[in-house]
């Protein structure tokens, strides 16, 4: 007779569903914050601006936001220039692109047919 399963860790679950479904949130929601902003942010600022949004489901470690920017960079969609810091070094500061702009409006677009697919499948449940 085989041994019964112990419970599973339903918060453990939970964090690692959070997890990955963050990983492929981040870049959308860098690219809308650059796209709405008046001019070139530094990485803690972009952190901030994430923090204030969604009740805090959107901020993180601002440290995890930093390879999702060199991704972004490094793919054409940001650009980015080092500038000098009134406290402390210099800040490296990123801006969207217009291949930025035209890759948000199609990530955009699917995150919604994504999201609209999901609330469907989702409705009635508990």
């Amino acid at each position: 007779m085989a041994e019964p399963l112990p419970p599973p860790d339903i918060d453990a679950a939970l964090r690692k569903f959070q997890r990955e479904l963050s990983t492929g949130t981040v870049a959308l929601t860098l690219l809308a914050v650059l796209s709405r902003a008046q001019e070139p942010m530094y990485g803690y600022q972009i952190a901030k601006t994430l923090e204030r949004f969604g009740d805090g489901v959107l901020s993180g470690k601002q440290s995890a936001l930093y390879p999702v920017l060199r991704n972004l960079e490094g793919t054409g969609l940001l650009a980015s220039h080092v500038g000098p810091s009134d406290a402390g070094p210099p800040r490296r500061y990123y801006e969207i692109t217009d291949a930025g702009h035209a890759t948000l409006r199609e990530w955009a677009a699917a995150w919604r047919a994504t999201r609209d697919s999901v609330d469907t499948v989702l409705e009635g449940t508990p």
